[in-house]
């Protein structure tokens, strides 16, 4: 098996509008030049499409998590470099996701996109800080509602202090550090 054969599940964990998402596909272009098969399981799109239904208790957020990690899971142990970039605002979940991988073997990578939510409310990519600021919404991840910080990620990216091109070179570099890229 080639390295570009060999799947691994790259996790962007984060604050909404941390750049997880930006990131993952600045990744993947870069992967994919190289021969890698690659997928972005984007949390929004597996709401709508895996995990419809499902609310933002903490129970729904594990089970989506969970769905997400298995579907991560079955792609990397087919040679997939699967990125996901997901708040996963729960640490419990995602140790299970990494238990999961480990258990089967297959390459896992927490990432923590360490975006400040100050930052993250002026970016306010889908309009969530300014609609909970407005009474709309409630529940909003790390303002109103928990966002566990992992503690002993692969990589920290301080994203807000680097450009999405440095960012994705970093973890293009731990992939390689790794032997996963």
């Amino acid at each position: 098996m080639t390295v570009t054969d060999q799947g691994a599940t790259i996790w962007l964990t984060g604050l909404p509008s941390a750049g997880k998402t930006t990131i993952a596909y600045a990744l993947a272009e870069r992967l994919t030049a190289d021969g890698h098969r690659v997928e972005v399981l984007d949390g929004d799109e597996i709401r709508t499409f895996l995990s419809a239904g499902l609310g933002f208790t903490r129970e729904d957020r594990h089970t989506n998590v969970q769905r997400i990690g298995f579907v991560a899971e079955l792609l990397a142990s087919n040679g997939v470099k699967a990125l996901v970039p997901v708040i996963a605002p729960y640490a419990d979940s995602r140790e299970a996701v990494r238990k999961r991988h480990q258990a089967e073997g297959t390459g896992y990578l927490e990432v923590h996109v360490a975006t400040p939510v100050e930052v993250c409310s002026e970016r306010d990519v889908k309009g969530l800080y300014a609609k909970q600021a407005a009474g709309e919404i409630s529940g909003l991840t790390g303002v109103d509602d928990p966002y566990e910080e992992p503690a002993d990620p692969d990589i920290r990216l301080e994203a807000h202090g680097r450009t999405v091109r440095e960012s994705a070179a970093a973890l293009h570099a731990l992939l390689t550090e790794r032997g996963l890229a």
